[in-house]
């Protein structure tokens, strides 16, 4: 098992994204994982860097620490072109430490460049193309490709590491998870769905299985509460509305009616290690072995502390339950 931080680019600025890279390097984290967006999905987080430019960052003032993207639509705001060229640079600049996490994409950070957002149908056959094309250049040489949705024309990546980066790719159900084992090397999910694991092995996928888990940590549970309630509010939407609005602006709107029981059945919320640790067993039980912690808490230091004091040790020694210790 590995066990990630999430490095939230909505609620904090790229220095401090790169200052807690460092210190959960230093507190034992195997990998931090960043979102990829263009847009913070409220306006109150009032941030949002780009993401290559600081893992970029991140890797030259770490040692050890993974980075993942968490994750990267290569369809329409970036072509899968340009995502292979950065994510074999990052991997190379980063000593071999870079996830590639891809996903279908949002329209809050897709539609800016104005191609539109695409039904879900179309969004997955755009992400299969996407993943062929990558895959193509980093088979190595010069490629072509013509896609019902994407085009390639003459193209090759010069820089490519000797082993090539993970591929996690993002599924919340049957069609993507199909994608994920036939074209990623690795799995990505926001729930903890053993389903979902199961269809990714059925297509073939056998790669780590990457999962995000919510928690808001301070030392009063109704002060991570209220943290959760004012800048993560957007969660308890649910992905058909996470994937459909374009602004935060709608956001803010669409969880307007979010109380403290909605967060309350959304994140773990308190000082209590056991009621987070009881959090991550359900992803550990459902198949997943490289778990983000997502804070949603008002204090990063003090949760980096907390992982470092009371979480860390309880969290590698976590094993399916059932299974022999």
């Amino acid at each position: 098992m590995q066990i990630g931080y999430k490095l939230s680019a909505e609620a904090f600025g790229p220095e401090e994204i790169i200052r807690q890279a460092i210190r959960a390097e230093q507190v034992g984290f195997d990998f931090v994982e960043m979102s990829d967006h263009y847009h913070p999905w409220l306006d109150v987080q009032g941030h949002s860097s780009f993401a290559w430019t600081v893992l970029g960052a991140v890797a030259a003032r770490t040692r050890t620490v993974g980075l993942v993207t968490g994750v990267t639509c290569p369809t329409t705001r970036y072509h899968p072109a340009i995502i292979a060229q950065a994510a074999a640079t990052l991997a190379l600049v980063s000593g071999g430490r870079f996830t590639l996490g891809v996903g279908a994409g949002e329209r809050l950070n897709e539609h800016v460049v104005g191609l539109g957002f695409p039904s879900v149908r179309g969004r997955h056959e755009r992400l299969r193309e996407a993943l062929e094309i990558i895959n193509l250049l980093w088979s190595g040489g010069y490629h072509s490709y013509e896609g019902k949705h994407l085009q390639l024309e003459d193209a090759r990546v010069f820089d490519l590491p000797e082993t090539l980066p993970l591929i996690a790719v993002a599924a919340s159900g049957p069609a993507s998870a199909k994608i994920a084992g036939e074209l990623g090397t690795a799995l990505f999910a926001v729930e903890p769905q053993a389903e979902i694991v199961e269809h990714y092995r059925q297509a073939g996928g056998d790669g780590p299985r990457y999962a995000e888990v919510n928690l808001a940590w301070a030392t009063d549970e109704q002060q991570a509460v209220q943290a959760a309630l004012t800048s993560s509010r957007w969660a308890v939407t649910g992905w058909k509305v996470m994937s459909e609005l374009p602004n935060p602006v709608n956001f803010d709107a669409a969880s307007k009616w979010v109380d403290e029981d909605d967060i309350r059945r959304q994140f773990t919320v308190g000082p209590d290690p056991e009621a987070h640790v009881r959090a991550v067993q359900g992803y550990v039980d459902a198949g997943y072995d490289r778990l983000v912690l997502l804070n949603a808490g008002p204090d990063p230091d003090g949760f980096l502390d907390f992982f470092e004091r009371d979480l860390a040790d309880r969290i590698r020694s976590l094993r399916p339950s059932g299974s022999a210790a």
